[in-house]
């Protein structure tokens, strides 16, 4: 058992039954291989009030700086229901403060929650996706420990919050609510209650992490990782976001690009306006068929999938004049059939572009595969496939270790990363490349 497991079954959980019991040590020995995990219903303390108003929160605030140790911080949004990435619910636990669920609809402001714990270890579970909305909200760590991301590390193979409790932990965490909609209010008990089961035993899945890295050698790496995710800038609005309409594969012309940008830009419009979903106003596949078919009016756009008869006219007409746009723009200012590329083309270009460079590329994934193999990580872990790519396609002059260590540091690579990669490509970048048919043929000559 380890040191997490013995804390979490001190603390005096609630599971099935009533009975209060350890996770199994040992089972019959038909069942040694698949341990039988206990299941986790109640928070310790019962499910904490919602906190709702100014004097609750300063309550939290005062309760959560006088605690001790890391932080385990959650947040729930309502995707696919609400408009952006806002946060309806941050759930937070800590030594001495216990836990809180904070509604950042009714307390929007949680800088001074978020500066009351600024010097603590923020624990949190697939750090990338949550920073995002708790920084809106006033909420940005100094230092971080991902529970996901140091799962990869270690080698796990199912890396989510509920598998990696059981794995870790050996208990059972419900996971029915995930994609419900976190903006209802008010927010009904057995949602409440497996928010709050979200922070229950994270800092101990943290505790038992750490030390398997720290077994395996890769404390340091993880340390490097959320150093790095701490410090990142926001995410730049993503460029030309309709590109990302699911289907776009099929749109082939610049006019039809035209379509789906006209279309999507109309329905983020409206989406926004109403706070929901862009899904909720007009689905993708409504926009793709548009696009493709370029329709003359209203009634030819009814008649295509997505466009339904319980639409209104008036929701008809606003697609068809989205789509009428489109069909009056001249030439120059349709949308080109790619964006700018900024890197490589796309390896599978490279055989007919630079075959040299595709058969360095080659090697080098193989290379770098059997290390993260090796490691027992996963493979963009180690490295990533766009910082080996863009390697490969323009190498230095002398692929010397320092040389090749410069050009991974410069897309961001952590030095643990540089390390391990250096070695293993300096060799694929070396190589000489065979000789041509044509060079043969010279040379026989």
């Amino acid at each position: 058992m380890t040191d997490a497991q013995e804390s979490a079954a001190d603390a005096t959980l609630q599971f099935s039954g009533g009975a209060q019991r350890l996770p199994p040590t040992s089972a019959p020995p038909d069942l040694q291989s698949v341990p039988v995990p206990v299941p986790l219903l109640e928070p310790r303390e019962g499910i904490p009030p919602v906190t709702r108003t100014q004097e609750a929160l300063d309550e939290v605030v005062a309760a959560f700086a006088a605690g001790t140790g890391p932080v385990a911080v959650d947040a729930e949004r309502a995707s696919g229901y609400r408009y952006g990435q806002r946060a309806y619910l941050v759930q937070l636990r800590r030594e001495g403060a216990g836990s809180a669920l904070v509604d950042p609809v009714g307390c929007p402001d949680l800088s001074a929650l978020g500066a009351a714990i600024a010097d603590a270890e923020w624990v949190l579970h697939a750090a990338t996706q949550d920073l995002p909305c708790l920084r809106e909200i006033g909420m940005t760590p100094t230092r971080l420990f991902d529970t996901e991301l140091a799962g990869r590390l270690a080698g796990f193979a199912r890396v989510g919050l509920g598998a990696m409790v059981e794995n870790v932990l050996g208990y059972a965490l419900e996971k029915g609510h995930s994609a419900v909609d976190w903006s209802t209010r008010p927010l009904p008990d057995p949602w409440l209650r497996y928010a709050a089961l979200d922070v229950e035993l994270l800092v101990d899945l943290r505790d038992a992490l750490e030390e398997e890295l720290a077994d395996q050698g890769k404390l340091d790496w993880a340390r490097q990782e959320f150093a790095a995710i701490a410090a990142a800038p926001p995410a730049p609005p993503r460029q030309d976001p309709w590109r990302r309409t699911s289907g776009m594969h099929k749109v082939r012309r610049r006019r039809q690009m035209a379509v789906v940008r006209e279309l999507w830009t109309a329905r983020d419009r409206i989406a926004q306006r109403r706070d929901v979903s862009p899904g909720k106003v007009l689905g993708d596949t409504a926009i793709i068929e548009a696009a493709l078919n370029l329709p003359a009016d209203a009634q030819a756009l009814l008649a295509l999938p997505g466009f339904g008869n319980r639409m209104g006219r008036k929701q008809l007409e606003q697609w068809q004049a989205a789509v009428d746009r489109a069909r009056a723009l001249p030439d120059p200012e349709l949308p080109l059939s790619g964006q700018a590329l900024t890197g490589p083309p796309p390896p599978r270009s490279w055989a007919d572009k630079d075959p040299v460079a595709a058969a360095r590329l080659s090697t080098a994934r193989a290379a770098v595969s059997a290390l993260a193999e090796e490691l027992n990580l996963p493979q963009e872990n180690l490295i990533t496939p766009d910082t080996v790519r863009r390697l490969c396609w323009e190498p230095p002059a002398e692929p010397t270790p320092e040389a090749v260590a410069a050009i991974l540091a410069g897309p961001g690579a952590r030095q643990w990363q540089i390390d391990q990669v250096t070695p293993v490509l300096v060799e694929p970048l070396s190589a000489a490349p065979a000789p041509s048919a044509d060079s043969d043929t010279a040379t026989a000559g």
